[in-house]
This record gives C-alpha cells, sequence and structure tokens, in this order.
C-alpha cells in the first residue's frame, strides 16, 4: 500500500510541476505583453471546458478540463487582410475560411477605444519580447532547478572509494563474463585490495575520484603503482600491477560507445580489478551552464531526429523492438517514470527528490527548446513571423520602396492546423506506447 501511495505521490508532483511550469510559461508572455499595453482578455492554463474563471480587471485567469498547455489571448493577433479583393477571395474555399475565420476572431477580441491596443500593432521586437517570455521562463526555472540539484542535492559520481574487487580479470571480448578455473586473479585482489578502501594516492599523486585515478591506472599496464589506501582509520602503501587487458570504452552518458556499424568499441588499458562507488558531490555553481546546456542540446538533437525516432516508437508500440530510453515520452510516460522515482523505498529520499527535480527541470528545457521551433502555433513561428517582418521593412526602406506592412500571418492557418494535426497524432502515438511498451527505470 505504500508502495502504491509514494508511486501516486511522484505522478502528482509531476502534474503540479508541469502545470506550474506551463503557469510560469504564460506568465512569461503575459507581463511583457501588459507593460507594452496591449490588452490580454484570458490567462488560462488547459484547454477545453473551461472548471474555474475569476476576472481581474480586463484580464479572465481559469483553468480548463484538458491540462495539455495554456494560452493568454491577446487583442489583434493577426492584422486584417489587405484590400477588397482579398477580402473578398477569403471568403471561398476551405483555406481561405480557416484564415477568414482567424481574422474575424482577431478582430472580435479588439474592444472600442482600444483598436490600437493590439499585438499586430506593436513594434517587431516588443512582438518578439513577448513571444520569447514564455520559452524564457522556462529556461530560467530549468538553470534555477539544475543549481538545486547540482549545487544542492549533488549528484552521483564515482569516488575514489574501492567498491568491488574482482576475482580476475575478464577480457571485454570474452564470451562468458565469469571466471575460469586457471584464470589469474586480478591484480587488485592478488596484491590484498578490499571494498571500502579508500584510494588516496598513486606513487605519491593525490587523487580524490575515479576520475583522476583511471587515467593513471589505464597507463600503466606492466608498471608497479604504489597505492596510497586508507583502511580503518589507518593509511597503508598496498603495491599493485595494473595488466593490459581489454575493455569496453564508456561515453559521456557512462553507456557503452559503439562504432558506426553498432559494434561496442573496446580499448586495450592496464586493468587492476577494481570498482569506484558512488558518492554524492555537491558541484560548483559553474557546473550549472554546462550541464543545461548539454539538456538542451540533446533535446535539440531529438527534435531534428523525430521522425526516425518516432518511427521506432512506432516499431516498439506495435512490434517486438524495445523502446530507446531516450527517445521521446508522454506526460503518460514522465508520471509512469515520477512514480517508479518515489516508490524506490531502497533509494534514500534525498536521493529521489533530486531525480524528481531533474525530471521536472529536463520538462522545463524541453519547453524551452520546443517553443522555439519556428512554426505556428509555437512561439517561434510567431517569432519567425516578426522577423520576416522586419526584414521586409528593413530592404523595403533600403531600397526606398513603399512600406509593404505587416505580415500577414493568418496566411500560415492551414500550416498551423497541419501542425496541431501532426503534433496531434504524436501525442497519442507517445501515450499509446507509453501504455503498451513503457520506458521503465526497474
Amino acid at each position: 500500500m505504500e508502495t502504491v501511495l509514494l508511486y501516486i505521490l511522484g505522478i502528482l508532483v509531476v502534474v503540479v510541476g508541469l502545470a506550474l511550469s506551463i503557469g510560469l510559461h504564460e506568465v512569461g508572455h503575459l507581463l511583457p505583453a501588459k507593460l507594452f499595453g496591449v490588452r490580454v482578455g484570458q490567462y488560462m492554463i488547459g484547454f477545453g471546458p473551461t472548471l474555474w474563471s475569476k476576472k481581474f480587471g480586463e484580464t479572465e485567469y481559469g483553468f480548463k478540463a484538458i491540462p495539455m498547455g495554456g494560452y493568454i489571448s491577446m487583442a489583434g493577433m493577426y492584422p486584417p487582410a489587405r484590400g477588397e479583393t482579398e477580402s473578398r477571395e477569403s471568403s471561398t474555399g476551405f483555406f481561405q475560411t480557416l484564415m477568414q475565420d482567424a481574422r474575424t476572431a482577431s478582430e472580435s477580441t479588439i474592444e472600442p477605444g482600444h483598436e490600437e491596443r493590439v499585438f499586430w500593432k506593436l513594434p517587431v521586437w516588443k512582438r518578439i519580447v513577448i513571444m520569447l517570455g514564455g520559452p524564457t521562463t522556462n529556461l530560467i526555472i530549468g538553470l534555477v532547478l539544475y543549481a538545486i540539484l547540482l549545487c544542492g542535492f549533488g549528484i552521483p559520481q564515482a569516488s575514489s572509494t574501492i567498491g568491488t574487487v574482482n576475482e580476475c580479470l575478464v577480457p571485454a571480448s570474452q564470451e562468458v563474463k565469469e571466471c575460469t578455473d586457471d584464470a589469474e586473479p586480478a591484480p587488485a585482489n592478488a596484491a590484498g585490495l578490499l571494498p571500502g578502501d579508500k584510494l588516496v594516492s598513486i606513487d605519491g599523486v593525490a587523487v580524490t575520484k575515479a576520475a583522476e585515478a583511471s587515467p593513471i591506472i589505464n597507463a600503466s599496464a606492466g608498471q608497479e603503482l604504489a597505492l596510497g589506501i586508507e583502511r580503518d582509520g589507518k593509511t597503508l602503501t598496498i603495491e599493485a600491477t595494473p595488466r593490459l587487458t581489454e575493455k569496453y570504452v564508456q561515453a559521456e552518458d557512462g553507456s557503452i560507445a559503439e562504432d558506426e556499424n553498432g559494434d561496442p568499441l573496446v580499448e586495450t588499458v592496464g586493468i587492476l580489478g577494481i570498482t569506484f562507488a558512488n558518492e554524492i558531490a555537491q558541484q560548483p555553481a559553474s557546473a550549472v551552464l554546462p550541464a543545461v546546456g548539454d539538456n538542451i542540446s540533446r533535446v535539440f538533437h531529438l527534435i531534428l531526429n523525430l521522425p526516425q525516432r518516432l518511427i521506432d516508437v512506432v516499431n516498439a508500440a506495435f512490434g517486438p523492438e524495445e523502446r530507446d530510453p531516450n527517445g521521446p515520452i508522454s506526460v503518460v510516460g514522465v508520471g509512469r517514470i515520477a512514480g517508479e522515482i518515489t516508490s524506490l523505498n531502497t533509494v534514500p529520499v534525498a536521493e529521489r527528490a533530486a531525480a524528481l527535480v531533474q525530471l521536472i527541470a529536463s520538462l522545463n528545457i524541453a519547453l524551452f527548446v520546443f517553443n522555439l521551433v519556428p512554426l505556428m502555433p509555437l512561439d517561434g513561428g510567431h517569432v519567425a513571423g516578426a522577423l520576416w517582418e522586419a526584414i521586409r521593412r528593413f530592404f523595403a526602406k533600403l531600397f526606398r520602396r513603399p512600406d509593404p506592412g505587416p505580415v500577414d500571418i493568418a496566411r500560415f492557418i492551414p500550416l498551423t492546423l497541419a501542425v496541431v494535426i501532426l503534433l496531434g497524432g504524436m501525442s497519442l502515438l507517445l501515450i499509446y506506447a507509453d501504455i503498451v511498451k513503457p520506458i521503465s527505470l526497474l
């Protein structure tokens, strides 16, 4: 029963964290919009039927039934059509009707006497500030949460304390990963190293973590090393000689690196036959920006390879393949992972809390990057439209041509509809995959 309650708690934490992230994203749009004088009719979290709302001033604030996003309703998002001919043409045809409906809906948000308080009449830079306010807010949230994670909780990293001592050395190319009866003892085993020993120096060179010790050991095959060890409060010196042995090459994320054919990479280095225990270590503030940058890079590459990633999801959901743990997931999958994290009773509470903080931080970084995609109805689509308008007006002024006027982004409504349909289909696919073939921590 306790495990079930903890599982539910993890889901609730992520739901609340996601709702707050979306709410603050919309605040990032709301505040500059009001600062620049745009009339904001609604501030809503979610879509669909309204569950609760209350009006403060000229803006209605509320929650809707489907918590899959949010929006603010700014007056005059789309400029009116230019010329009577275009207006007449826009009344016929499916796509033309969509564009005209969008303009009509935009005009309906303009209150009498507030005709100048519209979004499309703002200077380009103000429109860009408003549209980038949401993603920037998510980036700031991500930075703050990463700072809490790295500088407050700390992260697991290999320490200089020996976790295990191998009985023998098994080359990476050996199919059976077990010691044979005639196998030589591993150098660390033969020298008398024990789990729990803390490695403090190698040949007089001080070491404080595995990242400092491993390169020295790997480069010292056949050379006897004097290992300074702390054991039960006493300092010992133990001599051991690393043996040249094959091992898998580790990638930056700790996984086994692969070549272009997908085969694991192997290197031959000096090995003692020990593994270092992990410890939670707080990181300096200088580690925050690189960590956020790495997260941004991973999300960016995921989006660039999204078609192939979705094909992989389809193959996994409807076939025997396993899900890629680094592939896209839905909010259902995120909730499942959060539930698994909180229900792991064997893991300390602080580590579980840190994992949830990292999960919500990663969600905010994903919201930041995804909303910058230059497609309507995403924030990046509005920014792209504003930039195109600035470029057109710049060249018109440079060549002394008439002002071309605002870019009619209502013309992109058909593309917007296609993007919405694609995003909806992708969401349904990922939700289905997260139900029938979920990504699991266990």
